[in-house]
C-alpha cells in the first residue's frame, strides 16, 4: 500500500512554517478525536494517527529535510508508525500541541492509562578549552585535566514529594467540548522528579550540589582541527534528585608551530637558500613534524619553486593516510656585496646563462598551487 504524502495529510504546501504545520496538525487531531467521533470510531482513530505520524516527521527539521529529499523512504524506522502508535503515545508525545486549548499534559480521558512519570533531570554541561601543540595533534594524546564539577553533597538525603506524593505528576480532570478531559502537568514543587531534599549539608547549595575538583582524563585522536568540539559524557555537572550528569565538552585550540604551517591535514615550511646553493645545487635539512628529513636542490632550481614530500603531513582526522609536507624554495638575495663581488655580478648582466628564458618546463605560479592540492 503505498503512503499518503505527510503535506497532503496535514493539507498545507511544502514551504510551510513550523506554526503552520502546529495548527494544521491541533486542527485534525481535534477533528478525529475519537471522543467526537462515536459512530465512526475506528476511522476516526486511524485518521488521527495518520496525522500524528506526519506531524512527527515535518516538525522535526532534521526529519523534514530527509523526507523532502527522499521521501517515505528517507525517515523509514524513524517514526512510530500510525500502525504501531496507540493513542497515550500520541498525548505523551505531542500533548504541548493541546495545551493552549485544554492545558499542559492534554490527554483522551478513556483512551489508555495515565501512568506515574518521574522526570529525570540533567546537570549542566561544563565547557573547558585546551590548548594542543602541532605534535601532540599529530600523534593523538591523552590529557589530564583539572575540572570544577558540582556534585551531589555528601550527607543529602531525600524523600517522596508531598505534593504529587512521588508521581512527579500532577492530575486534573475538566469538562470541555470533547467531553471530559484528564490533563497532567509536572509537578512544580519537585520539577517532576518526585522527591523533595530532606537534608542539606553544609556548603552545599539549595539542591544539595557543592563545587568539588576533579581530574579528568580527555583522550583527544591524531588529526584535530583548531574548533573540534570533543564531548566527554557525563563530566559535566551533576544534577540534583539524582539526576543524570551533564557532559564536559572540550574545545580545541592549536598552538601555532615555529617553523611549520598547518592547512588542514598539510603542512607547509619555507625554505631559503642561497644563490649559489639555487645554481650550484646543495642537499638540504628541513623540519617534519616527527624530526627532520634531507631533501635534494637540483641545479638551477628557480625561487618560487614547491617541493612535496607525501606522508609527512598530519594524519587525516577520518582515520587513513596522511597528508603532506610541502617545502616553498625561496632564493635569498643579498642585500649588501663586496665590490669584488659586485664587480662579478656586473660582468654577468649580459651573458647567457644569467638571462631569464623560461620555458614550458618552468610551471607557472597558478601551476604550482594546482599541483600542490592534485
Amino acid at each position: 500500500m503505498v503512503k499518503k504524502d505527510y503535506y497532503e495529510i496535514l493539507g498545507i504546501a511544502k514551504n510551510a512554517s513550523s506554526e503552520e504545520i502546529k495548527k494544521a496538525y491541533r486542527k485534525l487531531a481535534i477533528k478525529y478525536h475519537p471522543d467526537k467521533n462515536p459512530d465512526n470510531k475506528k476511522i476516526a482513530e486511524e485518521k488521527f494517527k495518520e496525522a500524528a505520524e506526519a506531524y512527527e516527521i515535518l516538525s522535526n527539521p532534521e526529519k523534514r529535510q530527509r523526507y523532502d529529499q527522499f521521501g517515505h523512504s528517507g525517515v523509514k524506522g524513524s517514526t512510530s508508525g500510525s500502525g504501531g502508535m496507540n493513542m497515550e503515545d500520541i498525548f505523551t508525545n505531542f500533548g504541548d500541541i493541546f495545551a493552549d486549548a485544554f492545558g499542559e499534559g492534554f490527554s483522551s480521558f478513556g483512551f489508555g492509562k495515565t501512568t506515574k512519570h518521574q522526570s529525570t533531570i540533567k546537570g549542566s554541561d561544563l565547557r573547558i578549552r585546551v590548548k594542543l601543540t602541532l605534535e601532540e595533534i599529530a600523534k593523538g594524546i591523552e590529557k589530564k585535566v583539572k575540572v570544577k564539577r558540582l556534585k551531589i553533597a555528601h550527607g543529602v538525603r531525600f524523600k517522596n514529594c508531598n505534593i504529587c506524593h512521588g508521581s512527579g505528576q500532577r492530575t486534573r480532570i475538566t469538562n470541555t467540548i470533547l467531553g471530559r478531559m484528564q490533563t497532567t502537568s509536572q509537578c512544580n514543587i519537585c520539577y517532576g522528579t518526585g522527591k523533595k531534599i530532606e537534608n542539606i549539608p553544609y556548603g552545599a547549595n539549595k539542591h544539595g550540589l557543592i563545587k568539588k575538583e576533579e581530574l579528568v582524563n580527555i583522550k583527544i585522536p591524531a588529526g584535530l582541527t583548531e574548533g573540534i568540539q570533543l564531548k566527554i559524557s557525563g563530566k559535566g555537572n551533576e544534577a540534583p534528585f539524582n539526576g543524570i550528569p551533564g557532559d564536559l565538552i572540550v574545545l580545541i585550540k592549536e598552538l601555532p608551530h615555529n617553523q611549520l604551517k598547518r592547512e588542514g591535514s598539510n603542512l607547509h615550511y619555507d625554505l631559503y637558500i642561497s644563490f649559489p646553493d639555487a645554481i650550484l645545487g646543495a642537499l638540504k635539512e628541513v623540519p617534519t613534524i616527527n624530526g627532520k628529513a634531507r631533501i635534494k636542490i637540483d641545479p638551477g632550481t628557480q625561487s618560487g619553486k614547491t617541493l612535496r614530500l607525501k606522508n609527512k603531513g598530519l594524519p587525516h582526522l577520518e582515520g587513513y593516510g596522511y597528508g603532506s609536507l610541502f617545502i616553498h624554495v625561496n632564493v635569498w638575495t643579498p642585500k649588501k656585496i663586496n665590490p669584488e663581488q659586485k664587480k662579478f655580478f656586473e660582468k654577468m648582466k649580459e651573458n647567457e646563462n644569467f638571462l631569464p628564458h623560461p620555458g614550458n618546463f618552468e610551471k607557472s605560479f597558478f601551476d604550482r598551487v594546482r599541483e600542490m592540492f592534485s
